[in-house]
């Protein structure tokens, strides 16, 4: 029994979804509420507490956790001490070569061997550094050597170790002079696999703090804790389950129209198992005092892709923008690590694709802006801006993984975002025959070059120019009143279709190994894609809707809960918050029950977990 408590079970591992969970958390802030005043105490119990937790997550991997906790720790000192600025610098690159130096060994050490050897027809041998050194201290073989596991929720803690030493250099915050204290600063554990990654300069201050919580926040708290675990089991594990995974293992097996649904479904899922998290670990956090920062708000209410990228997963975006798209030139100038970031993604397409065209394109893509900007220093600004904001898409896409699916849906979601800041810019006449040329484009490419892929873009264009055309009409006809709400409602579902159909590259690989990710994912994308931009029996639709009747009637509850105003989900969550503690007890229960009644058989992990 013990063993089983206190063992690493990679099979069972200690999930928010898993009742030992909630028995664990019951435990520890029962012991927490005993010195939770008694800061250097509550804080040391709470870093061991976090340790623990990632080890039932992790096994061995917890190693690699300390040790960036201590490199980290010694490096804030080790700033602290330097007076001069070119001390202080050589610590922060010091920091930032050894952070994302071992996070690029775990994660891209099997791309890398791959690119030299096609390169240069080298053949390197995978060797896990890490665990022979382990089987060195320990004395014998008990780590396998041969083979790297990428350890959970490693980018989430290299980023916030990143994170603390840009900010301790920034001079943003104070580094932490007591080891115990930083260890808890950067494990605690209700977000340590799967974010929000918590700034120093938020986070440290907190963990200074005695302890209070009032009893509307309480309140709030368990109201994020059963959101969170409803969007979890009911909207991410049962659709995912009973559905779309099924579609995207063999879309093949399925027709046109559900292959759709798979793909719209999947768009549902993936937020709501991310904000599953992010709520579950907002409300344990908040209950034991501590405050972590929103990492969604409400992202399919956007209007354009640059908003929508604005509230999703807004503490990686954020972290994007201080620490790679601001560095760049952001939308100032170009910078050298602009266009040395445009030669390394060239590159690393090149290795991707296995094509030498990939580069070729992508570097003259990148001369031709060059030779514009010197010769229309007017549109330098706008053209370099864009340059650094698709370098960040692109890093944004390898941040989840080394394949080509990866690259090609944070490409996608570049060009969106560019696209845009040129269409609203634009009047409407002139959109109008824009999208028109698109259109007629597309319409003629179905006839010479027909394919599935050019029917769902004449479709995609058509919708787009139907309503360009009926914009267009509104003013030239003389009507002064605008209509905002329409307006909104009609960008707010292009964006979410746009970001939908980029997810096809995203979900077709992300629960694959790199090994078969880029072959696997590239004809799992183009079954989907061929299958829904065929010709479809609409005679046998209603037929299918019917059989998978449960999936769109969650996915259509949950998208109008999604879609409802701001203002009326904080007044129920107060109205919850504020309720007696019996009757909240009660509706509780209720919740409870209603919830694990979606309960699959096997507990499904975080899709960020294996990022």
């Amino acid at each position: 029994m013990l063993k089983h408590i206190f063992a690493f079970d990679s099979n069972s591992p200690l999930l928010f979804t898993n009742f030992y969970f909630w028995a664990f958390f019951a435990i520890v802030f029962s012991v927490f509420s005993l010195f939770c005043n008694k800061v250097l105490l509550r804080n040391t119990f709470i870093f061991f507490v976090s340790i623990f937790f990632y080890y039932k997550t992790s096994g061995w991997a917890t190693l690699i956790l300390v040790s960036a906790t201590v490199l980290n720790f010694l490096l804030g000192l080790a700033m602290e001490k330097r007076k001069s600025e070119s001390g202080r610098l050589v610590c922060v690159l010091a920091g930032l070569i050894l952070n994302l130096g071992i996070l690029c060994y775990f994660k891209y050490a099997y791309f890398f061997a791959d690119m030299i050897f096609d390169l240069f027809g080298v053949k390197i041998p995978i060797v896990n550094v890490f665990a022979e050194i382990g089987n060195v201290i320990a004395g014998t073989a008990m780590f396998t050597v041969d083979k790297i596991i990428l350890p959970v929720g490693i980018s989430f803690y290299t980023f916030q170790c990143v994170s603390y030493i840009m900010d301790v250099y920034r001079r943003k915050v104070e580094p932490v002079k007591n080891i115990l204290n930083f260890g808890f600063y950067i494990t605690f554990f209700p977000q340590l696999v799967a974010g929000p990654i918590i700034r120093a300069a938020d986070f440290v201050p907190q963990i200074y703090k005695k302890y209070f919580i009032s009893r509307r926040q309480f309140g709030i708290a368990v109201f994020w804790i059963l959101n969170g675990l409803a969007k979890k089991i009911i909207l991410s594990d049962y659709i995912a389950v009973n559905f779309v995974d099924r579609v995207f293992d063999n879309p093949l097996l399925y027709t046109g129209f559900e292959n759709l649904v798979a793909l719209f479904a999947y768009s549902l899922q993936v937020y709501a198992d991310f904000s599953g998290y992010t709520d579950i670990a907002i409300g344990v956090a908040m209950i034991m005092g501590f405050y972590l920062p929103r990492n969604f708000n409400s992202p399919y209410k956007a209007t354009n892709p640059a908003e929508f990228w604005k509230r999703w997963h807004i503490s990686l975006s954020r972290w994007l923008q201080d620490y790679l798209y601001i560095p760049l030139g952001g939308n100032r100038t170009a910078s050298i690590g602009t266009y040395a970031c445009i030669l390394s993604i060239a590159l690393i397409g090149t290795i991707l694709s296995g094509s030498i065209w990939v580069a070729v394109v992508l570097v003259s893509l990148s001369l031709i802006v060059t030779i514009y900007c010197h010769k229309s220093p007017e549109k330098k600004k706008s053209l370099t801006s864009n340059m650094n904001r698709m370098n960040t898409m692109l890093l944004g896409g390898l941040w989840h993984g080394p394949s080509w699916n990866f690259m090609i849906w944070g490409g996608l979601n570049g060009i969106g975002m560019i696209i845009y800041r040129f269409w609203k810019d634009w009047d409407h006449p002139l959109r109008l025959l824009s999208i028109s040329i698109v259109t007629f484009g597309v319409y003629k490419m179905t006839e010479y070059f027909p394919a599935p892929i050019w029917n769902i873009a004449l479709v995609w264009a058509g919708v787009i120019w139907i309503g360009t055309f009926l914009r267009f009409m509104y003013n030239f006809i003389g009507f002064k009143n605008p209509l905002p709400w329409l307006e909104r409602a009609w960008a707010v579902l292009l964006t979410f279709v746009f970001i939908t159909w980029t997810r096809l590259f995203f979900r077709a690989g992300s629960n694959l190994n790199p090994a078969e990710a880029n072959e696997v994912a590239w004809n799992t994308a183009k079954n989907m894609v061929n299958q829904i931009g065929s010709p479809w029996n609409l005679a046998q639709v209603p037929e299918i809707a019917s059989s998978c009747a449960n999936i769109l009637i969650l996915f259509f509850l949950g998208m109008l809960i999604h879609w409802i105003p701001e203002r009326i989900k904080r007044s129920y969550r107060i109205r919850f918050a504020s309720l007696p503690l019996p009757v909240m007890a009660v509706a509780v229960v209720i919740v409870l029950f209603v919830i694990y009644q979606f309960i699959t058989a096997d507990l499904q992990k975080f899709i960020y977990f294996q990022f």
